[in-house]
């Protein structure tokens, strides 16, 4: 039995993150995970595969640039699954290998096996070559989450699938259903529709992306209507069923959606089922999420959770912030600290939605008193060179002291670009930072400065 300072449960960002935060104070750290490649959901079959796939479609669409060239061009004619996952799996292999050279360089024990709890300080590792276990004086959950599934969709990982399973796909279909209207769902709609899917979009509640800005939510709706997606809102997916070669959903409202393949993208639940967590003392809830406190400490002090298993936000960024904190309070540090109400978030739809701080409508229900300036790209000269001039940025300020309470953004590069509003909210700027500062020529950055000027002349009116 091998005794650690630190085990981590997880190589997703979370727990790599966590993994190599311990061994840079001089500490004892093992990292098991369940695959034989570390990364995690992440790496495999999450974050960089989707993103990836993304970038692949908008380039072999050519969608950037039909503005420019015209709607009927493309850089391939016909794109199949295989031109998709070429790209995603060069990315793939190539992060597995950078995560598991800094694992290696930082001298991080990783094993292959399923782990399970044998008490609160004992950990089983079930692998190829056998089982051992391991004792620590610290754990950390980071298991990640897996598709949450339903009785009500039979998934068979061919024509109904999980957004796991996308690239698993034997040929891009016509047209597609997707069930869904969060996150996932909604980027891929974005994907499947910029190649010339049909698709038609099947969400329980009356909006898309609720806890986003609702401008920005509608102008992002009106670009998926435009590529002719069917968006069917306030519906609820009753059975699915395959016939005569084709899938059909049968909505609770009677409806009946016919497509070549459906895609069930209803959340996420955390993937704890082998991990034996009652015998650690500690509980999940029903979709599998662990309770933690503001540290990331379970109920039982020396482990803790991290990352996608504990639920909102969500975010690969966010999870390696959780997976250093858990580290440094899991060996008494206390004075690193981080800030969620400055955490930025990036939906990667097409176009891209970016955004940090609080909402029009979250401002509204505080009584806050606030102005609104907006810029659109097709205004700023870097738009046109892009081709992209359906872009925007807006900018929410307090009325008074004029300080940024909000940065959301809708257009190409807008994960990129949230930064700059995200330095200057930080350091509790105002708006009249962007009206004194120069930015770059031709530049998407000039947007802070146009969207200052349209709130500052706003205020001036009054």
């Amino acid at each position: 039995m091998a005794t650690y300072d630190l085990v981590v449960i997880g190589s997703g960002p979370s727990g790599q993150r966590a993994a190599v935060s311990a061994v840079k104070k001089g500490k004892r750290v093992a990292l098991v995970e369940m695959r034989s490649v570390v990364g995690g959901v992440c790496i495999n079959t999450g974050t960089i595969p989707s993103k990836t796939m993304r970038e692949a479609v908008l380039h072999l669409s050519g969608y950037n640039y039909r503005s420019i060239y015209g709607m009927n061009y493309r850089v391939k004619e016909k794109i199949t699954m295989s031109d998709l996952a070429f790209r995603v799996q060069h990315v793939i292999k190539t992060e597995i290998d950078v995560t598991e050279a800094q694992l290696s360089r930082n001298g991080v024990d990783v094993m292959t096996g399923l782990a399970s709890f044998e008490d609160s300080t004992h950990v089983r590792v079930v692998g190829m070559n056998g089982s051992n276990v391991l004792e620590a004086a610290n754990i950390v959950i980071a298991v990640g989450t897996k598709p949450a599934d339903t009785a009500k969709v039979p998934i068979n990982g061919r024509t109904i699938i999980n957004s796991d399973q996308v690239l698993e796909l034997q040929t891009l279909p016509k047209t597609l259903i997707v069930v869904g209207g969060g996150v996932i769902g909604v980027e891929y709609t974005c994907m499947f529709s910029a190649l010339g899917v049909r698709v038609t979009l099947v969400e329980k509640r009356p909006k898309l992306l609720e806890f986003a800005d609702q401008e920005i939510v509608e102008a992002l709706s009106y670009h998926l209507r435009d590529s002719r997606v069917t968006m069917r809102l306030n519906e609820e997916v009753e059975s699915v069923e395959e016939l005569g070669g084709a899938v059909v959903a049968n909505l609770e409202s009677k409806k009946k959606l016919s497509g070549d393949a459906l895609l069930y993208a209803v959340g996420r639940q955390g993937n704890i089922d082998e991990l034996n967590l009652p015998a650690a003392g500690i509980e999940a809830d029903s979709r599998g999420r662990v309770p933690v406190d503001k540290d990331f400490r379970t109920k039982i002090p020396h482990i803790f959770a991290v990352g996608d298993v504990i639920g909102f936000p969500s975010l690969a960024s966010v999870s390696m912030e959780q997976g250093r904190i858990a580290a440094e309070r899991a060996f008494g540090e206390t004075t690193v600290q981080s800030n969620p109400s400055f955490y930025p978030y990036g939906i990667y739809t097409i176009p891209e939605i970016s955004f940090i701080g609080k909402t029009e409508e979250q401002l509204t229900e505080e009584d806050v008193p606030y102005e609104v300036g907006v810029a659109y790209y097709r205004e700023i000269a870097r738009g046109q060179i892009r081709g992209d001039t359906t872009g925007r940025l807006k900018l929410i300020f307090h009325r008074e002291t004029r300080e940024i309470l909000g940065v959301h953004i809708i257009g190409e590069g807008a994960a990129e670009l949230v930064h700059i509003g995200q330095a200057v909210m930080v350091l509790k700027g105002t708006v009249d930072y962007f009206i004194n500062t120069v930015f770059n020529y031709p530049t998407l950055a000039e947007c802070y400065k146009a969207a200052a000027f349209n709130g500052v002349n706003r205020l001036a009116r009054y």
